[in-house]
Order: C-alpha cells, then structure tokens, then sequence
C-alpha cells in the first residue's frame, strides 16, 4: 500500500514510520511518501528515518515531494498533520490572546479558532486533490483543530476522512493503570467533541468501576487527570474529563500559570524545533533527545499550577495518535475489526446534536470504516459546552470559506473563552496584521 503524509516534515512523522516498520500485520505500507512545503524540513526528518531502517525488518522505502498531487495521487491512505502559518503562527495565537489576559491556548478558545481560520482552507484544497487523484483514498486528520478540520473536509470527502486524537487514548491507557486490570479488558464510555470529551463509565463484564476510582482520592493522585483536576473536583463531577478540559475548568489558573512561565508552549517549541530542524548529523539522537522533552514538558503550565509534578515515565513514550492511525489503517484496509476512539459523524449517536456534526466517540471500524457505538448522552453542563463549541466551530469554518473578516469576529467572539467583543476584535486584528496565511484568508470585509 501507498501511505502519504501531508505535513511529511513535520517533527512526530518519525513516529509514524516507526509504527509502521514495526507492525507485524498481513497488510503493509511499502511505500510512504512525504510531502511538505519545506524541502529543508523534509530532508531532516529523512535523515531521522535513515537511522532508523536499519533497525527494522519492515521499513518502508520512502519518496520525498513538494508537489502535493503528485503526493496524493494513488495514495491508498492519506494523512493529514499539516501546521498551516509553522509554529510560528501557534506562537501569534497564544500571544494576541494572552497578551489580553485570554486564555491563547492552541486548540482551545481564541487559539484554536485562529488556528482553524488560517488552516481550513488549506485542508480544503487537500481534500479536493485527494477527491480528483484519489477517491478511494481515506483520509486520516491528525490537524489541529481536528473536530473542525475533520467537519470542513467531510465537506467534500464525506465519510472518507476521519479525525483522530491521542488524548482519548491516554486517558484510558492511565485509568486501566490505575484499575490494574488491561486496557482491552475494559469497555469506555467516553463521549464529546475533540479536547472537549468526558469518560463516564469503565465497563468490565458490565460493572462499572469508575465510581470507585472517582471515590479513592489517593488512587486517583497517582494518574495525571488526579493530579491536573484534584481528587475532589473529579468526584464532584462524576466523570473523568479529558485532559484539555483543565483549560476550561481551570480558564483564570491556566492564563495566570502561562503569564507566569513567561514563555507560551509554541515559543518553547519554536525555539527547540529551530535547533532540530537546524541540526546536522545525529539525526535520529537529536530528534529522540528533542521528543522526550517535548513529552516531559506537555502540560507544563497545567502541572505547575496544581504542583502535579513530573509525567509518568508510561507516558512519555510519544505513542498514541501514530499507533491509532496505524490500526485504522489496517482495520479497514484488512477488515478484521478494531474499536477506536474517532471523530466521525454523530449519525443520531448524541442528542445534543445533529446528524452530520463531528464527535469524538468510540467507533467499531471494518472495510466500511468507522461506525459508533451507543454511548451515554452528555451530561447538562456538558451539553451546554459541546453545543455551544459545535456552533463555534462551524462559525470557524464559514468565515474560512468565505473570506469574511466580519464573520471571523463573530466566531472568536461567540467562544465562551473570549471574555469580550472588544478583545475578539483586537485578537483578529493583531492575527491578521502578524500573519500572511491568515491575510490571504480574510480578504473580505
């Protein structure tokens, strides 16, 4: 099979070859093509994947292109983890809002409505060159916003592109730790959209055992949502929610913690990619020593404010969202079945929205793709949060089609995480004044 990455220079690719070198099924990729708009990142992340063959049995030779149709075309699998305006742009988008006292957190509030303004149309333009070169292709969506990137592109692919996230997998990776009991032992009831999902129920032969998780507050400091959320607000809750709601429960600690840091995650990040990317020789030990800092500090600014302190040493492996593409992969293209947590069409599976809105839900995948499974409905408040962010969402995505500078005002200001009009509107203007992507976007009063 032919796999291609859009985005091929990007820093967690090496991740995905090496899943893919690794993986033992009957249904292989053997040729994995790499396209990016930069030839010097594409290069460097090449040299990663050199070191690495030769420890594998399986290694896929892999193609280097620019050219994006020439990327796509007769790809069996296409994944998209493209990063429209670099990092650099993260970095606009946490400071135009921090910079305001508002929370600028990537794919969260004012960040990941700038975010997605600037990288729809781009994902738009991926999905017609798949649509023309090819239509049988899946497209699997690794970009940020994902919820709403995923909702843009079905636009034109229909059910052929579907979002996926490591978070999920993470929280069940430490809730199954927590419990002794093996992860594909337990069935999770997890429902929402993408960053904004709740676990609320851990099913083993039809009892539920999160309860008694949620009630034993030295049990729960020993995972990470223990610690980020406190023992007590998780037991007031019910729940266990997914990893970016800290952002939302705790907005005014996590905007004082990053002020405080005096540096955002996208700036620390640019800083350490610019001297990967840079780089020569020692490729492979130069990307392994930047990857373990990368996971080390994620969520710093979360841990810093509840004195959670360091990760898990299980959770620094980098693997997760590589490791669920790889399985979707091979779920539909070998039909032998997988249960995935995926951002699909909601197909009547919550209330709290319509038929054709993207969710994050556990899906049964076979050669017709992904299907979900009955969940438990959202909870009010939850309810209240998801449906608001949906209407966001898609507000994102009309003012990204349309070229509307009006129309993107209105969709950071309708975030529940932009606290005025006022500052939606000095956001918007200072993006638009930093930003080249987001300029040729917004051309339109």
């Amino acid at each position: 099979m032919r796999l291609t990455i859009v985005g091929g220079g990007g820093f967690r690719v090496p991740l995905v070859y090496r899943a893919l070198a690794s993986d033992d099924r009957a249904v292989r990729v053997d040729e994995l093509v790499l396209h990016d708009t930069s030839e010097a990142r594409l290069r460097r992340v090449a040299a990663v994947l050199a070191d690495l063959a030769p420890s594998y049995a399986h290694a896929p030779r892999v193609r280097l292109t620019t050219d994006l149709t020439d990327a796509v075309s007769g790809a069996d699998f296409v994944f998209s983890a493209m990063r429209v305006g670099g990092l650099a742009g993260r970095v606009c988008d946490e400071r135009s809002a921090l910079d305001l006292g508002v929370l600028g957190q990537e794919t969260t509030g004012a960040g990941g409505v700038c975010y997605g303004l600037r990288t729809i149309p781009v994902a738009l333009e991926l999905a017609e060159a798949v649509r023309r070169t090819a239509p049988e292709a899946y497209v699997i969506n690794f970009t940020n916003p994902a919820g709403m990137v995923t909702e843009a592109m079905s636009a034109v692919l229909g059910r052929q592109v579907i979002g996926i996230c490591d978070s999920p997998v993470g929280l069940f990776k430490r809730v199954a730790r927590v419990l002794g009991i093996p992860r594909d032992e337990i069935t999770f009831d997890y429902a929402g959209l993408n960053h904004l999902g709740w676990l609320h129920r851990a099913l083993v032969d039809g009892e539920d055992l999160l309860p008694r998780v949620l009630a034993d507050p030295e049990r729960l400091m020993e995972i990470e949502e223990g610690r980020l959320f406190g023992p007590q607000w998780l037991a007031s809750l019910g729940t266990m929610p997914n990893e970016y709601l800290w952002y939302w429960y705790y907005t005014a600690d996590a905007v004082a913690s990053i002020a405080k840091a005096g540096q955002t995650r996208g700036e620390y990040l640019l800083d350490q990619q610019e001297r990967f990317y840079a780089g020569e020789g020692e490729a492979f030990a130069g990307w392994e020593r930047t990857r373990l800092d990368r996971e080390e500090t994620y969520m710093a600014e979360g841990r810093a404010s509840t004195d959670a302190g360091e990760r898990d040493h299980e959770d620094l492996d980098g693997g997760g969202y590589d490791r669920v593409a790889l399985a979707l992969m091979s779920a539909i293209s070998a039909d032998e079945g997988a249960g995935l947590v995926l951002n699909v069409p909601n197909d009547g599976t919550l209330d709290a929205l319509d038929r054709d809105a993207i969710i994050e839900v556990p899906c049964t995948v076979d050669a017709g793709g992904p299907k979900p499974v009955a969940v438990s409905q959202l909870l009010p408040h939850e309810r209240g949060l998801v449906s608001t962010v949906k209407d966001v969402e898609r507000a994102t995505i009309e003012a990204a089609t349309s070229g509307s500078r009006s129309a993107a005002l209105k969709a950071l200001a309708l975030h529940p995480l932009v606290d005025s009009v006022t500052h939606a509107r000095q956001i918007l203007d200072r993006e638009i004044e930093s930003l080249p992507d987001l300029r040729r976007v917004l051309t339109q009063p």
